[in-house]
């Protein structure tokens, strides 16, 4: 099949985009919000948070090589990778909402097996979704353009669902709370989120197709996959940039959540929502349509500074998130043509050490310095945006040298160790941010605002962070396929499978 036969639509584009859009409804909410769901709304203490949130991920980890073993082999008359979208679909919606939902009466034993159990499950069906949806990208089509493109639609998607996952979560919470208690406040955004992945999903399935087929349709046995694998050098590097971009991701989560709630000074917060007409002193809902639809979102802080409202630091937290997001969905339209230009390689490293630096910038800014937190938020974005989507497409790069090299095509096994790697460091994250916050600071998650976790609060939101950052670059740093050599293998692979059409 010729690269010219295998360009994509732009109904297929966004209808792929879509899939990935769903998972980060789960994604999103699990990097910056599901730490402190258990401390501060389940009631678990750090300890048992640190296990639940480490053991059904590292779980995960060890599920998603299965998964790939099981997607690879998979065969129907959708494909390989498309059907288990839609076969994931239902139960992922049921789980997503009894993940979040906290049960009354249950002994802490209880509460903890029932966190454990829900949190395992829903991480394996993100799993059976979300590895087969990534590799669905490599079958889709050959040409590297088009993967580029592809990835740059899903990670616009991506961060238009986590543009509404970070700026309405927290103030939907707060305003289903009202009457009720955070709990419910979560089980109703958390309902209200699983709907929307639903929809996606079909979309995902309805308007996608598998084109690629590999060169020679061997059959090999799941060890033999993973001994071609272990030759691929460029592998090595992107599994550890994986952990590290991945545990930079819920460490920062954590980390940003404890700043914004405990660390930044709520007086200047209102002040900043004020300047953008987002208060009121009393409780009546504000002239207008579009003031009266961000109260009924709970994007109104009523109150005055003397009387702050109990909803201040979570609307400046989701205005934080949606700035940084919003420049996210505006620098990640560049990366395609930046990767063009550059390489991928070349975008990564340079993104993670940009990152880095303006991590460590979150050391010097005061309690009262809310622009500064803002800009931040701006600044990290520009660094990092470029990176995400040239990464996935970098992944399915080394699916092609992996053939390249062996003359074997498994990219579910690819994807799967990828996943294997991502979720480890998701899993580490979020445990080693609580394992530092309770060695180093003292955290109880009884008492949250006393003045050592404070410390751990700002520590670890600008130096913690921007090491992870830097991990990642020297990881990265180590990886050979560069420019050159991508065009090299991509070349070559698409000589063979035109001979190998013209000799069938």
């Amino acid at each position: 099949m010729s690269e010219s036969t295998q360009k994509l639509s732009v109904l297929e584009k966004i209808g792929y985009s879509g899939g990935d859009a769903a998972a980060n409804f789960v994604f999103m909410t699990m990097v910056l919000f599901q730490t402190n769901f258990y401390t501060d709304v389940f009631g678990l203490s750090s300890s048992a948070a640190a296990a639940i949130l480490l053991w059904p991920r590292l779980w995960d980890a060890f599920f998603d090589p299965i998964m790939g073993v099981l997607a690879d082999r998979t065969n129907t008359r959708w494909g390989k990778f498309r059907p288990w979208v839609l076969w994931t679909s239902v139960p992922w919606v049921i789980v997503m909402i009894l993940a979040y939902t906290t049960p009354k009466g249950l002994s802490m034993g209880m509460m903890i097996a029932y966190a454990g159990i829900t949190n395992t499950i829903l991480m394996t069906l993100y799993s059976m979704n979300n590895m087969p949806y990534s590799a669905l990208s490599a079958v889709m089509t050959s040409d590297l353009n088009e993967r580029n493109k592809l990835n740059s639609y899903r990670f616009v998607a991506v961060n238009i669902a986590q543009f509404i996952v970070g700026g309405c979560t927290l103030p939907l919470v707060a305003k289903f709370a009202h009457g009720h208690d955070r709990q419910f406040g979560w089980q109703m955004t958390m309902t209200l989120w699983a709907a929307c992945c639903f929809v996606l999903f079909m979309v995902t399935f309805f308007t996608t197709k598998e084109r690629i087929k590999p060169v020679n349709e061997t059959k090999s046995t799941p060890k033999q996959d993973f001994l071609n694998l272990i030759k691929n050098g460029p592998w090595y590097a992107l599994v550890g940039y994986t952990v590290f971009n991945f545990a930079m991701l819920t460490y920062r989560g954590g980390a940003h959540f404890a700043f914004y709630q405990h660390y930044a000074d709520k007086p200047a917060m209102f002040d900043f929502l004020t300047k953008l007409g987002l208060t009121t002193p009393d409780l009546a809902t504000p002239a207008g349509p579009l003031a009266a639809a961000l109260d009924w979102i709970g994007y109104i802080a009523h109150g005055t500074r003397d009387i702050l409202p109990t909803n201040v630091a979570d609307v400046f937290n989701s205005i934080i998130n949606m700035l940084g997001t919003a420049t996210t969905i505006v620098f990640i339209i560049l990366s395609a043509s930046f990767a063009r230009r550059f390489g991928k390689k070349t975008v990564i490293l340079c993104g993670f050490f940009l990152a880095a630096l303006n991590a460590f910038a979150y050391y010097w800014v005061s309690p009262t310095n809310t622009t500064a937190m803002a800009l931040l938020a701006v600044f990290g974005s520009i660094a990092y945006a470029p990176t995400i989507s040239v990464a996935w497409s970098m992944y399915a790069d080394a699916a092609d040298y992996s053939e390249w090299q062996t003359g074997h095509r498994f990219t579910g096994m690819v994807f799967a160790t990828i996943g294997f790697a991502l979720k480890s460091g998701l899993a580490l994250g979020s445990a080693v941010y609580l394992w530092a916050m309770t060695g180093f600071w003292g955290y109880d998650t009884t008492a949250p605002k006393t003045a050592n976790a404070i410390v751990g609060y700002h520590m670890s939101s600008s130096v913690g962070v921007g090491l992870l950052f830097l991990g990642g670059a020297i990881a990265i740093s180590l990886c050979k396929l560069n420019k050159k050599l991508t065009l090299q293998v991509s070349a070559e692979l698409n000589e063979r499978r035109q001979k190998a059409t013209a000799a069938a």
